[in-house]
């Protein structure tokens, strides 16, 4: 029971990066920039930092079934992980707090199709 529970920690683990991956060269087709891939603060991580212009965007990769599946996985908490983990990622900054910045959530469905909601986090 373990080392089945293990094997499917790693599949998943595996399948997250490979999610991440495909995100960050979609947004690289698109003409941004990665900044930073799996940025870690004292709070957590960050998937996918990028630069668009003088904008900021930090991306928070969910992959599931299907986009309606992953969009469910992002909660409250995690939400507020992203967001002090953002705040301190812009404490590296130039601008800093005053920084440009946007949160988008990119969906990976079973098929590899990704979905990118764009300032999917503003207020």
């Amino acid at each position: 029971m373990r080392r089945m529970r293990a094997a499917r920690g790693a599949t998943a683990y595996h399948s997250g990066l490979a999610a991440e991956d495909q995100v960050a060269r979609h947004y690289v087709k698109a003409g941004h920039e990665v900044a930073a891939r799996r940025w870690r603060g004292s709070g957590g991580e960050i998937d996918v930092i990028l630069r668009d212009g003088p904008r900021t965007v930090f991306v928070e990769v969910k992959r599931s079934a299907s986009h309606a599946q992953a969009a469910e996985r992002l909660g409250p908490r995690q939400m507020r992980r992203l967001f002090d983990c953002a705040g301190e990622y812009m404490g590296t900054l130039p601008d800093g707090q005053l920084s440009e910045v946007r949160f988008d959530v990119a969906l990976v469905d079973a098929t590899g199709r990704i979905e990118v909601i764009e300032n999917a986090l503003a207020a």
